[in-house]
């Protein structure tokens, strides 16, 4: 064989896997279709909207509002020039330090699009026209998804976008509409309200988020109307065009029409096996032409494993990266990795949130007692110094031996935070080890301690 582990994309899980396997003293390579490595998460997903989140804080002087009032601008004319400088400049910095690794590791990246031949075989397409064939023992499909693009929306990279092209636009939008108000949808809709940019969200569903705590939903719910952002829940598009003047009409079922100088469809991704020829090596893809994986990350060939966004849930960087090592691991014989069976979700709205655990309605359907404890982060000496107006810290406790079952987090630092609450969980940690602790002061972090006497108070009532 060339190789002893061929990675087919070089996102977080293919460079993950690809890494620990060169760790392990193998042979490794990474096939990558762009001219640079980083796959989705890098180049049009995960590492772009955070970039653009925090550039449009800190121009904007969002995160000092608080302070200063709600007139307060660090840039009174912001262009969609002044986000790429910020995101040029942390793309060619991750892409360094990801080729980096990757050359410190000896791993060899291959450029083309791959497919397989059958399973030990596969074709690699060069941009030129040209073809490679590389054989390999072991195999890890880490290919990503894409935005799901509904028929008959005619897309046009200019104003009708999906959540990759929404990097496309020329200029920012005074009003945009938004389709689809899951995790992708929701950060984008926050981030460009607090560029004064209208939003206006649509989606089929009666609620938002609806896998997070109803609290903390709310809490968004809130925020997001006092910034002017209309909400069209349980609501369908219909259809879309685009008149003279470069303005969108959006129509939806019920007959409504919405206008707007750019739409975003955010409605859902799809796996990217469509040219892998997955039926060569015996392995077959769903309706969303995501791969069936077992505990091990092995597809139905056992000597193919996949991992990240093409597998489906939990679809996340974080867990992507797990993934791959862990595959890598059963991949080259090593038995010693274990996955974890707690892990967060941060979702990088204005303002962040993050989870980790069980929710309210979780525990009511499990007949699980339990008690709450709230910190809101303005009362807080450290949330008071950053201004900070919202913002809530909820901690979920079991009645009947304290330990802590959920940590559910809105507000700046959410995401940052929540790994308190994954140790504690993780630990089997209860009430009195937040009770007992002491805190840096002033920090965030002390909304734990508050949180938790508030759960203390409610439990010795």
């Amino acid at each position: 064989m060339d190789y002893d582990f061929l990675v087919i994309g070089s996102g977080p899980a293919g460079q993950r896997a690809a890494v620990q396997a060169a760790k392990l003293g193998r042979n490794v390579a990474i096939i990558e279709r762009r001219p640079v490595v980083g796959g989705v998460s890098v180049h049009t997903g995960t590492i772009p909207s955070k970039t653009l989140r925090e550039a449009a804080l800190y121009l904007t002087g969002w995160d000092q509002r608080g302070v200063y009032g709600r007139g307060y601008r660090l840039k009174e004319h912001l262009s969609i020039d002044d986000l790429m400088k910020r995101l040029d400049i942390t793309l060619h910095h991750e892409i360094e330090v990801m080729d980096h690794q990757l050359s410190r590791n000896g791993v060899t990246v291959i450029e083309g699009s791959a497919s397989f031949i059958d399973d030990h075989h596969i074709r690699v397409e060069k941009n030129d026209g040209s073809h490679e064939e590389y054989s390999a023992d072991k195999f890890l499909i880490a290919v990503g998804s894409r935005p799901t693009r509904p028929e008959g929306i005619p897309f046009d990279e200019e104003v009708i976008l999906d959540s990759d092209g929404i990097l496309n636009l020329k200029k920012l939008p005074r009003s945009m509409i938004v389709v689809g108000a899951g995790v992708i949808g929701i950060e984008y809709a926050s981030i460009f309200s607090t560029m004064d940019t209208r939003i206006t969200i649509v989606d089929g569903r009666p609620d938002l988020l609806g896998f997070m705590d109803t609290e903390i939903v709310d809490e968004l719910v809130h925020g997001l109307r006092d910034r002017g952002v209309t909400l069209r829940l349980k609501e369908k598009v219909d259809s879309v065009e685009k008149d003279e003047q470069g303005h969108v009409h959006c129509f939806l079922e019920s007959g409504k029409r919405l206008t707007a100088e750019a739409i975003l469809f955010a409605a859902g991704r799809i796996g990217c096996t469509y040219t892998l020829g997955l039926e060569n090596a015996g392995i077959e893809a769903d309706e969303r032409r995501r791969i069936k994986v077992n505990n091990n990350f092995q597809t139905s060939a056992p000597n193919i494993y996949a991992a990240g966004d093409v597998i489906g849930f939990p679809a996340l960087a974080s867990t992507s990266m797990e993934q791959g090592r862990i595959a890598a691991c059963h991949a080259m014989g090593a038995q010693s990795c274990t996955t974890q069976q707690f892990f967060p979700f941060g979702i990088y709205a204005v303002p962040e949130m993050s989870m980790i655990g069980k929710t309210e309605k979780e525990l009511t359907e499990e007949k699980i007692p339990y008690e709450v404890g709230i910190c809101r982060l303005r009362e807080t000496a450290r949330g008071q110094i950053m201004g900070l107006q919202e913002g809530i810290l909820k901690m979920i406790v079991g009645l009947e031996d304290r330990r802590i079952l959920g940590v559910h987090i809105i507000g700046e630092g959410a995401t940052e935070l929540i790994h308190i609450g994954q140790a504690a969980i993780t630990l089997g940690g209860t009430l009195d080890y937040f009770l007992e602790n002491v805190f840096n002061y002033p920090t965030l972090a002390e909304a734990y301690k508050v949180a938790a006497l508030d759960a203390w108070n409610r439990l010795t009532i």
